[in-house]
């Protein structure tokens, strides 16, 4: 069984293409999305359309559930919250309340097992928060807030747009990086590959060029409220 993830696309079409190209290369049995799918991007209706025309499962992450209704006190920094809500309000625009439905009732976690003797226990940022950060070298969060169900032996994660792979206490964690907003530094797309087979299993990071000067084009086209902020993470890989 060959499964990927993707997650944190972000409304980047244009990448979520390159990757699905790629993973259909990689002939993958199954696709699983963790969140994240059109908020801060310049195509957010084509990347949704293009997630829901996949057999794929979808989870929710914080940027969908922001769409769906806004922001709390705390989740943005106020110096930032006027211009997050202007980019809502872009994005809602191009959005129908289907479409709002649809991230609305997105599941937040999922649990796979595929009868070959390993669980794969996945979500957005934890599995019970869609906002906690926890990064790579913050071991005691990775075992208290990722390695929450006891029974899983791999647990997968998006949220923080750094791709990693850890092992403790006998148990892989990773991170699968971002699709569309890479903050490490390396511009390209991430995504995971797991193999799994008769209780074994094998973690594969994949990073897919696409073509990034596309991309910040589209944004300025569409009139985008925030593209200087936006063009050079898409560019660099680095956070805004």
């Amino acid at each position: 069984m060959r499964i990927a993830f993707l997650s944190d696309i972000h409304g980047n079409a244009t990448a979520l293409e390159a990757v699905l190209q790629d993973v259909r290369q990689q002939q993958v049995d199954k696709i699983c999305i963790l969140g994240d799918l059109c908020f801060r991007g310049p195509e957010p209706k084509r990347v949704l359309e293009t997630v829901q025309s996949l057999n794929a499962k979808v989870i929710k992450g914080n940027a969908d559930e922001w769409l769906v209704r806004g922001f709390k006190e705390g989740e943005v920094p106020k110096q930032a919250l006027d211009m997050m809500n202007q980019e809502r309000d872009w994005t809602l625009k191009r959005l129908n309340q289907s479409d709002l439905d649809y991230l609305d009732q997105l599941p937040t976690e999922l649990v796979l097992d595929e009868g070959v003797d390993t669980i794969i226990h996945a979500f957005h940022a934890t599995p019970t928060s869609l906002f906690d950060v926890v990064l790579p070298d913050e071991t005691d969060k990775i075992e208290n807030n990722l390695m929450q169900r006891d029974d899983a032996d791999l647990y997968v994660y998006g949220h923080i747009h750094h791709p990693y792979i850890r092992s403790i206490h006998g148990k892989n964690v990773v991170n699968v990086g971002s699709v569309g907003l890479p903050f490490d530094g390396h511009p390209l797309a991430s995504y995971l590959v797991a193999e799994v087979e008769e209780g074994r299993h094998r973690l594969h990071l994949n990073r897919v060029p696409y073509n990034r000067e596309h991309v910040v084009e589209i944004y300025k086209q569409a009139g985008y409220p925030n593209t200087q902020t936006m063009a050079p993470v898409i560019f660099y890989g680095v956070r805004p």
